[in-house]
């Protein structure tokens, strides 16, 4: 049976695989469209189970925002290759959208919505793995449902942020300025009561024999260690930090600068790097 170009390019359109892929899939069909789809389908398991020990490192870190949700999408893939393409992208923005649109709360959630199509997410990446031949997974999914929310996705597609306030219409400048502050300084909690305990006894121990090292006195490492454990939350904490843009104020007083009673109960941030 002959195979014309038009049948060719709507199965290309369909599936997205190459135009050899979907020639040889119609012509394994005599032509049969359906079919033809399937053996594609079929073709991206087989690979997916084939390279399922390989490492899938790079991807795209996406983040998005839906009303008084927002969130992020992880997508890996084996190279940064096919992270930079554009279907690529834009196939972890639909499946973000998806998940917006939905009440998921989980990455396992989010593998089992079904698209536009019909289809679940899980059975996309893995169509799309038989297409591109290499590993492909979702890696990381969260989000955040506050009075107002901001999304940032820093250029590159290797690094996005998202952050909730506790009052709603947020100046979009400023909402920005912080979800741009956690991308920058990577900080560990919102405050200091964020912060988990066994990094508060990390830092103290490393405190205490950094100054032992230096021959402080032992009657007074704690009192030091504890100057050194400030300053840790200073540095490290969202609130507390010093803001980028104007490094004479923090976060909070930033923030305090439109309403007084204005923060930011929770964050996330995701880096592929």
């Amino acid at each position: 049976m002959s195979i014309s170009a038009s049948d060719v390019m709507k199965l290309r359109k369909a599936t997205g695989a190459g135009m050899m892929d979907c020639k040889k899939a119609l012509t394994e069909t005599d032509g049969d469209f359906d079919a033809a789809v399937q053996i594609i389908r079929e073709k991206g398991k087989a690979i997916a189970n084939k390279r399922a020990d390989r490492e899938a490192s790079e991807g795209v870190a996406l983040a998005k925002v839906n009303g008084n949700k927002a969130g992020i999408l992880v997508f890996n893939c084996e190279t940064d290759f096919v992270a930079k393409n554009e279907g690529f992208v834009d196939l972890t923005a639909k499946m973000l959208d998806t998940a917006l649109a939905s009440d998921a709360k989980t990455l396992d959630e989010v593998k089992a919505l079904k698209m536009d199509d019909g289809r679940t997410i899980e059975e996309h990446v893995t169509e799309q793995t038989g297409i591109i031949g290499e590993k492909l997974e979702l890696g990381y999914f969260d989000i955040i449902e506050a009075e107002s929310v901001v999304a940032y996705i820093h250029p590159g597609n290797k690094l996005a942020t998202i952050a909730g306030f506790n009052k709603a219409n947020v100046d979009g400048q400023m909402a920005k300025d912080v979800a741009m502050q956690i991308a920058a300084m990577n900080p560990v909690a919102v405050d200091k009561d964020g912060v988990p305990e066994t990094v508060v006894q990390q830092e103290l121990e490393i405190a205490k024999e950094k100054y032992r090292q230096e021959g402080k006195p032992e009657n007074m490492l704690d009192k030091i260690a504890q100057g050194a454990l400030n300053k840790f939350f200073k540095e490290n904490t969202l609130l507390n930090q010093a803001f980028v843009k104007d490094n004479k104020q923090t976060i909070l007083q930033y923030l305090q600068s439109a309403d007084k009673d204005l923060t930011v109960p929770e964050f996330k941030r995701y880096s592929l790097d």
